[in-house]
Order: structure tokens, then C-alpha cells, then sequence
């Protein structure tokens, strides 16, 4: 609490300050001088500059207008063609929400008419865009965080005097670091590992094996290494379930601790852990937690965006790069001590462009420890040229279409389908595109945060006004339309549907109604599991069995035409992945593989060492390597 006292002395006397707390690694002041709280820059970047810490100065509520005027001052001054949608109150921070639209013209041009807004109506704004298409998720999640000021405070507060509690200068000679594979090392599934010092334990993802069942479906918790009352924080990387689909569990069992993301991965977590409870109830498999675990898990997120840096322990400081990978993907990058360590954490990394994203962040000036992905680490892992890739595909639609047939495209909900949406937007093909399934509702999520996005697409997006999710013959499909609009249609299309590897879902639906025409094409755009339907189809099987209604099973014959188009993963290739390290600014000096197939992990590692001279380590899960 020293840290507060000392910031009371260095802003001005008049500033009549009526409350400081933290909200996590952030202080904020509260004050009953609308002067100063219209105009603190300046004392503010003084602030900044000793303690070393954000800080934001907001309203106390004796000198905010009242909501109805603010309300009305805040329509008055907005640019008309801002499509503001709902406009609320946080009072217990200070602030209105404004979701719209366009957020770039409620802030204008250097922040011109976030400022008016604020001087008028003496309240903090917070613009929030709202989704090109409506999204349930996006919606609950902000309406759960709104409800839950009062506790969220409390609970922010609480985090922040953790994070600030300093380290007596004798213990910093007793400095270590360690991490503990918990999960995906020299495997693919459950990836989880925990970072350790004398003051802190920080778990980087914890997901699960969707594939496996009990306990091999899950991280090793059940270790010495591990106890949940020591655990201070969760760094996620992004939302696909073998990272993000075990961390409900966590909260489930008692962990109180902040879980930081970034806004995008926060929200996709939610769809696809949801969806995952679902599918575990639906098919009797192992049910690890409730819904009300994922609602927990929001209550304690704590958001970053890309390049915002944050202390997370008394010696942790924590930022998220793009890895390129999905919507909101992060590179983790834990400085750790007072110039100590530093530990680059890549997760699942694209080092290349794609519709969707630019190539993956290199520019840290340390990494003295590089944990990466293997998954297509091997020799022979050389991935075809993207262009070429996405030209295929549409080689492939348009061949069909041209015949009169339908193509099925089973993809993974959450960046496979909004990749493949995204190159037939930008292409000629102009037939009926159906989305089916969780495609349609993480689509929505993509069109909340297209500063996320590429470059390309933003420019696209907020100087053109083009949304390639909004293309015109992009049409959503509910289960009781799919028979009479789709399958019964005498019209040449394309359907987007889950699931990926034809487990169940929509997509298996359409297959049953697709496979006995030949001018059809099953299109399959991303790996397929070994033992998976789509594996067995993807091999040549020409008859595959089925269940009936009554439980028995029967031979679906497969007549239409099959096809792979390679070379879009999210993933980087072998050639990616040695470039990746190359073109990183601050050379590693440790290099740790993980997240691939036991044999992959240990030729990347034994190829990476003779590259770049490092000490190149390929763990298994349970094992712990002492970094520093």
C-alpha cells in the first residue's frame, strides 16, 4: 500500500482525490474536481513516469451528470453514422458505456470527441464496438462483466495489492526460474505448463485432449509441483480446447486468481467451452465441469491487448504479441525479475500471412527462453504455397459448381471457417455459401474485433466498408431449414459446416445427403484425425458405416468426389518455424519444443540445436527444467 501513499504526494494539491484503488496492475484515482479530471494529462504522465505503473483518473459520482442528460449530451455530440446501439452505467467506476458501430468516430479524429463526450457529461467513457453480427456470446459475456462490477472490483483491488507487494532486496539474490510440463509435450492435446520462481506461479494454458478419454484427457495436476492455493495467475494464449478447455475446471475446484487473454480469446473461450460441456452431456462422455465454471472463469478474466504491458507477481511482468494462429492468438512473453529471465511462450504460431492475419510478432529485444510448437516440425512437414493453396480450393468449388453439384467443407468452428469464408469473399465465386453450426457464432465474434485481424482486412473493413463476413451470398442455415433450403435445393453451393474431422455435427448431416450424388465434392480443408470418419473417407473408403435411428448401424456408400485442400493451417511448417527463430530480434539462448508428435519434438529440437547453437530440449510431460 506504500505505492499509494507516494502517488498522493505527487498530484496536485487541488485535485481533491476522494479514492485510490488498484484494478490489477492499473491504479486508479478517483476525484471530486471535474477540472482536474478533465484535464490530468499531464499530472498523469508525471505519475507514470516515477511509479512505473498505469494509471487512469475517473469521476466520483457527486460531480457526473445525471444519465438521462448525459444520454442526451452524448447523442447530441456523436457523429450520426456512429450507430450507437445501447448506451449504460457503470457507476461504481465511473464510466458510460457506449457500444456502437463505428468506435473510430465516437473517439474522432486524436481523440477529439472522446474528450467532448468526457467534458461534458463528467463521466470516463468506454466505447465498445458492437458485432457486425449480432452475437449471444459477445453479448453475455459483456452483460455478466456489468453485473458483476461490485465483485470484480473487490476482486481487482485485491490482485493489485498481490502484484505490488515487494520483494525484501536480500531475497532477490535467491533468484530461480523453472517451468513443469503439465500437458502437450511431445504430444498434441491438454497443452499446460507452470512457470516458477521463488515468488511466483504462473500457469501458461490448461486444456484438454478432446481425442482421449479420463484422465489422459486432461493435464497432470496430481504433482508436487502444483498447488491450485499457490497458483497466482493463468496466462492463456488463445481459445482452441486443447489450450483453454480444462481452465473452467480450475475455477470449478477454487481458484480465485485473474486469467489473462486477450478480448477475442476471452469470448471464443466461452463459445467453445460452452459447446464443449454440451457435446460431453450430449454423448455421455466425461463431464469435467459446469456452465457455471465457465461464468466464473469470465468473472476473473483480466483482458490485454496486444503490446499493453502488465505486471502480473511482484516479479512478472507479462505482454501478448500476435501469433497469428486465430482470432486474438497470443505470443506470451514473461519478463521475469528485474532483468533476470526471459521466456518467450509461442503456443500454436503462424509465421506467415494469411486472409486473416499477418505473420506472427517478432520484435522482443530478450528471449532468453523460446518454447515452441513441433506440429509440423518434421523434415518432411514442407506446407504448399498459400497462394497456390487458396487457388486450389477455389479450383476445386468452381469445377463443382460448374458441374451443378454442391460442395461440403467439414471445418473446425473457430479459424478454419472464417479463413475459408474470407478467401471466397475475395474470390468470383458468387453461389449460395450456407454456414452452419458454431461457424455462424464465432463469425460474429470475428466481426467485434477486426482490429485483430490483417492489416489488409482492417483497411478493408474501416476505410472501404467491406466486411468479408457480411458478403452477400453468405447465408446462415438453422437445423430446420437445412432439408428444404439446402439438401432439397436444385441449386449448385457451397456448405461450410462442423464438424472438422465428421465426428457429428452438421457436417455429417450433409454428408448422408450429398455422398450418393457424383457431381457433389466433399472438400476437406484441415487435418483429419486418425480413426476419424474423415480419415477413413480421406484414405478412399467407399463405404462407411453409420448409425441408424434404432441403433444399428448401416453403409453409407460414398459416390460424390473427394478432395483435400492442403496447405491452409493455422500452423507453421517446418520452414516457418526455423525462420521464426531466425528472424527473431533477441536470440534465444534455450530453445524447448513441445506440442507435436513425440518424433517430431525430438528431430526439431536435435535440428534446431545445430542451427542455432542453443541448448535445444524436446521434455516429456511431468518433467521440470530448471531455466535459470
Amino acid at each position: 500500500m506504500s505505492i499509494l501513499k507516494e502517488l498522493q504526494t505527487k498530484l496536485p494539491s487541488d485535485a481533491n482525490i476522494s479514492e485510490v484503488k488498484f484494478e490489477g496492475s492499473e491504479i486508479v484515482i478517483y476525484t471530486k474536481n471535474p477540472e482536474f479530471f478533465r484535464d490530468n494529462e499531464r499530472a498523469v504522465r508525471a505519475v507514470v513516469r516515477e511509479l512505473k505503473k498505469r494509471v487512469e483518473i475517473r469521476p466520483d459520482l457527486t460531480i457526473t451528470k445525471d444519465p438521462d442528460k448525459t444520454q442526451e449530451i452524448i447523442k447530441s455530440i456523436a457523429p450520426k453514422d456512429s450507430g450507437i446501439q445501447a448506451i449504460y452505467f457503470e457507476p461504481e467506476l465511473g464510466k458510460v458505456v457506449i457500444e456502437c458501430q463505428k468506435p473510430g468516430l465516437l473517439i474522432g479524429k486524436g481523440g477529439e470527441t472522446f474528450r467532448k463526450i468526457k467534458s461534458e457529461t463528467l463521466w470516463l467513457p468506454k466505447i465498445e464496438r458492437a458485432p457486425a453480427i449480432d452475437s449471444k456470446i459477445v453479448r453475455a459475456v459483456r452483460n455478466l462483466l456489468h453485473t458483476e462490477i461490485p465483485y470484480r472490483k473487490t476482486f481487482l483491488n485485491r490482485i493489485g495489492q498481490k502484484i505490488t507487494t515487494e520483494i525484501p532486496q536480500e531475497d532477490k539474490k535467491k533468484e530461480w526460474v523453472r517451468f513443469t510440463a503439465l500437458g502437450g509435450f511431445r504430444q498434441v492435446g491438454r497443452s499446460c505448463l507452470l512457470v516458477q520462481t521463488p515468488y511466483s506461479n504462473i500457469m501458461m494454458d490448461c486444456g484438454v485432449n478432446v481425442g482421449a478419454t479420463g484422465e489422459d484427457s486432461v493435464p497432470y495436476l496430481k504433482v508436487p509441483e502444483f498447488d491450485m492455493d499457490k497458483l497466482d495467475a493463468i496466462v492463456l494464449s488463445h481459445a482452441h480446447l486443447d489450450h483453454c478447455g480444462f481452465i473452467p475446471w480450475l475455477y470449478e475446484k477454487g481458484y480465485k486468481g485473474p486469467l489473462y487473454c486477450t478480448p477475442p480469446t476471452r469470448d471464443l473461450m466461452v463459445l467453445l467451452c460452452l459447446d464443449f460441456v454440451d457435446i460431453c452431456q450430449r454423448e455421455g462422455k466425461d463431464i469435467w465441469y459446469t456452465k457455471k465454471a465457465v461464468e466464473k472463469t469470465i468473472k476473473h478474466s483480466i483482458v490485454l491487448d496486444y503490446g499493453e504491458v502488465s505486471d502480473i507477481t511482484p516479479d512478472i511482468r507479462l505482454t501478448l504479441q500476435s501469433s497469428s494462429h486465430l482470432l486474438g492468438s497470443s505470443l506470451i512473453h514473461l519478463h521475469v525479475g528485474d532483468g533476470l529471465h526471459n521466456i518467450l511462450y509461442t503456443s500454436d504460431i503462424k509465421f506467415g500471412p494469411t486472409k486473416l492475419f499477418d505473420p506472427a510478432y517478432t520484435d522482443f529485444p530478450r528471449v532468453e527462453t523460446l518454447i515452441t510448437e513441433s506440429t509440423y516440425g518434421a523434415a518432411k512437414d514442407v506446407q504448399m504455397n498459400r497462394n497456390e493453396a487458396e487457388e486450389r480450393l477455389l479450383r476445386i468449388i468452381r469445377e463443382t459448381v460448374a458441374g451443378g453439384g454442391k460442395v461440403l467443407i467439414p471445418t473446425f468452428a473457430v479459424g478454419r471457417g472464417q479463413e475459408i469464408m474470407t478467401i471466397l469473399a475475395n474470390s468470383d465465386v458468387k453461389c449460395p455459401v450456407y454456414i452452419e453450426g458454431m461457424i455462424w457464432d464465432a463469425t460474429a465474434i470475428h466481426t467485434a474485433y477486426p482490429e485483430y485481424l490483417s492489416r489488409y482486412l482492417q483497411k478493408s473493413i474501416f476505410h472501404y466498408g467491406k466486411n468479408p463476413f457480411l458478403a452477400e451470398n453468405f447465408r446462415r442455415i438453422v437445423p430446420k431449414e437445412r432439408k428444404e433450403v439446402v439438401i432439397e435445393s436444385g441449386e449448385p453451393g457451397v456448405v461450410i459446416a462442423t464438424s472438422g474431422m465428421l465426428i457429428g455435427g452438421p457436417a455429417l448431416e450433409y454428408l448422408k445427403a450429398f455422398a450418393h450424388e457424383p457431381k457433389n465434392t466433399l472438400l476437406f480443408s484441415g487435418y483429419q484425425g486418425e480413426g476419424t470418419l474423415g480419415r477413413r473417407i480421406q484414405k478412399g473408403w467407399k463405404e462407411i458405416p453409420l448409425p441408424s435411428d434404432k441403433g444399428r448401424r448401416r453403409a453409407l456408400e460414398i459416390k460424390m468426389r473427394i478432395e483435400t485442400a492442403h496447405g491452409l493451417t493455422g500452423h507453421s511448417g517446418r520452414r516457418q518455424l526455423t525462420s521464426y527463430v531466425h528472424r527473431l530480434r533477441g536470440r534465444p539462448e534455450r530453445i524447448v519444443i513441445n506440442h507435436g508428435e513425440s518424433r517430431k519434438c525430438s528431430e526439431l529440437a536435435r535440428d534446431m540445436h545445430k542451427m542455432f547453437k542453443a541448448d535445444t530440449i524436446a521434455p516429456k510431460n511431468l518433467e521440470s527444467v530448471r531455466l535459470k
